[in-house]
């Protein structure tokens, strides 16, 4: 992995970049993001950066040999910890990361972005739950006694170590008590609240911002060939969320700002036989893209709502959003706002639980309609 190959972070990737070049490289350091952001593919391309045998100013060369075996998760000084669980194939005391290494590569080549529940899926896991087992603790002690084979460092990258057993836990605060020579420790997490205080207080934190909307359509556009407006709407969805986003395309294939819109002019303008009609059009979406629609809305209203307070505050709409944005804002205020708000919520919240999709959407058309007008 290269830092060119992830998507904005400039501030982040600069800060890594520099880390090394002047010889500061801290011996723990903890890459906090949320799930779908780039902290895996950040501290993959920064192990790739320290090892490289022809660094470039902002950049590994990606074409050493370090580099070359980086790029394939082979290099022999780069190790890897992450949370398995026992399979049909690995059981009992082999359930350890060194028996899971081919499938994690993997799963990892495929996208660094995606996150646990994909993972368990990849290794077969069925319901079981991952983590990373006090047996995992002595292996890491035996990994890390031994000299690098080939870089200048031995690295260790441990991914979601808040799901650490906590006799591993403590093994690993002893190993950054005291940590061997030459030997890194990149820890990966989405929760640093579920990490130990004493680890997290001997770690370097490297905050990972998730990703802007506009980052993810590029993203989307660039891996999927996806279309301007889907990439759009997922985006919407997604919040920062590569891996979400990844998943939603499957979901998302109704033009979302269309319907909403008719929808709310239809509230307002209390036509409720083309309220009826549109109920069937919602009824035929199926239920997870009634959901993402009710939450394509939700996102939309947060928008308007932040309008009225700050236009300066909607960075990036499409000018027919922003036209809708700036029209129906004239229309909301802090209580009607507020109420509609609740009434989406309720709406997705009675759709996930298999509500009849008409009935749903009709009481949430005459309510909204009546808060329109301040009939409440």
């Amino acid at each position: 992995m290269q830092f060119s190959q992830i998507l904005g972070q400039q501030d982040t990737k600069q800060m890594l970049v520099n880390s090394v070049r002047q010889n500061h490289v801290a011996h723990a350091q903890l890459f906090l993001g949320k799930e779908g952001s780039a902290n895996l593919a950040l501290a993959l391309a920064y192990a790739t950066y320290i090892n490289c045998e022809n660094k470039q100013a902002d950049d590994s060369c990606g074409t050493c040999s370090s580099c070359t075996k980086m790029n394939k998760l082979v290099h022999p000084d780069f190790n890897f910890v992450m949370p398995v669980t026992a399979t049909k194939n690995i059981t009992g005391k082999d359930v350890l990361s060194q028996n899971f290494l081919t499938q994690w590569r993997e799963f990892v080549l495929a996208s660094p972005y995606q996150g646990l529940n994909e993972w368990m899926q990849h290794i077969g896991a069925e319901n079981k739950q991952g983590a990373i087992s006090k047996e995992e603790s002595r292996q890491l002690v035996k990994l890390v006694s031994l000299k690098a084979f080939e870089g200048d460092y031995k690295i260790v990258l441990i991914w979601l170590p808040e799901l650490m057993h906590p006799f591993a836990a403590n093994a690993l605060l002893k190993l950054l008590e005291e940590p061997p020579a030459k030997t890194l420790f990149l820890l990966v997490s989405q929760q640093a609240d579920k990490l130990l205080a004493t680890i997290t207080s001997r770690t370097q934190i490297v905050q990972v911002r998730s990703f802007t909307d506009e980052e993810v359509i590029a993203w989307l556009q660039q891996n999927y060939n996806t279309e301007a407006t889907a990439a759009y709407q997922v985006a919407q969805l997604a919040e920062g969320n590569l891996n979400m986003a990844a998943n939603l395309l499957s979901e998302v294939s109704s033009d979302y700002f269309g319907f909403f819109r008719d929808w709310l002019r239809n509230c307002y303008s209390y036509k409720f036989g083309e309220l009826l009609d549109m109920s069937e059009d919602f009824q035929k979406l199926g239920r997870e893209n009634q959901k993402n629609f009710l939450l394509y809305a939700l996102n939309l209203f947060r928008k308007v709502m932040l309008y009225g307070v700050d236009a300066s505050l909607i960075t990036y709409l499409p000018a027919d959003e922003m036209k809708f944005v700036q029209d129906f804002s004239r229309l909301l205020n802090a209580d009607n706002g507020t109420r509609m708000a609740e009434e989406l919520s309720q709406a997705h919240y009675h759709i996930e639980r298999n509500a009849n999709p008409k009935i749903v959407f009709v009481d949430s058309s005459i309510q909204i309609a009546h808060f329109l007008r301040g009939n409440y």
